[in-house]
């Protein structure tokens, strides 16, 4: 896992000039409330989250840090992909977070030589997790998607990308291997148009970014209920998606409400 350094104030320094914060939003503020009190309280706290933009992690903590959580926002750790670490671009912003870098099911079998490689790095970053949680007092942000929300190009919209099933199974997997009581909540972000994704998955690093001034918002949904057993594991998933996507739709439709009332410029470099 990589720690923070004085990095963590460089890319956020470099990113919230480009977030329209006076018509961004927050939702679900009694549910962080909630969430953060059971981290102090030595339990762990998984996000299931949406992903949007590379500056996804910046976004958590500049919003969280409006409202107050300076703290809680600089130790949170975040699962994340292998990008992080060997884009050119993306190195520098991730090397101010804690991170937790697995190999997602889009990458891990693109190339047949470093799939034993990839599977192998992967277990060691998920046993270093579980000792990170049976320490206790952990939040995580992990994307169930495996990368990033795609615009459709036929209508425009963006829709959150389907959560895998397996990879909440696992989390949930070593919750129970942790026994520190963890606890589950949805989490919407808005942040695709702060830096587009490509429109189609790339394999390759050196994709084009193109930053804009835009609104981000953040929802934290009702933590997920412990449904589905064994037999069942798909409800779990369903529901953890299904009330992520609520909370996404309403996200959307506050910042559309909120940049209707008036205008707003970027602030003077």
């Amino acid at each position: 896992m990589k720690e923070t350094s004085i990095s963590t104030e460089w890319d956020v320094v470099f990113f919230k000039p480009a977030m329209n914060l006076e018509q961004s939003a927050i939702l679900g503020q009694d549910n962080l409330k909630r969430a953060f009190e059971q981290m102090a309280a030595g339990e762990n706290v998984v996000f299931l989250a949406n992903h949007q933009s590379e500056a996804d992690p910046q976004v958590f903590s500049t919003l969280l840090e409006t409202i107050g959580y300076d703290e809680e926002a600089a130790k949170i750790v975040y699962v994340a992909g292998h990008k992080v670490t060997t884009d050119p671009l993306a190195i520098p912003f991730s090397m101010g977070r804690n991170l937790i870098c697995i190999h997602s099911k889009k990458h891990i079998y693109a190339d047949p030589e470093t799939q034993p490689m990839k599977q192998k790095q992967n277990l060691a970053a998920m046993s270093g997790m579980l000792d990170m949680m049976r320490k206790g007092g952990l939040g995580l942000w992990v994307a169930p998607s495996g990368g990033r929300d795609r615009r459709d190009i036929e209508t425009g919209k963006v829709p959150i990308a389907p959560f895998d099933q397996k990879t909440i199974d696992m989390f949930r997997l070593m919750s129970n291997k942790s026994k520190v009581t963890t606890h589950f909540y949805p989490l919407a972000m808005v942040s695709y148009d702060l830096c587009p994704p490509p429109d189609f998955v790339e394999a390759g690093v050196g994709e084009s970014r193109n930053v804009r001034y835009t609104p981000v918002g953040i929802a934290c949904g009702d933590e997920i209920k412990n449904v589905g057993g064994v037999e069942a594991r798909h409800v779990f998933s369903e529901n953890a998606e299904s009330a992520c996507a609520a909370d996404y739709d309403k996200l959307v439709q506050a910042i559309q409400d909120s940049t209707s009332e008036g205008t707003s410029t970027p602030p003077p470099l």
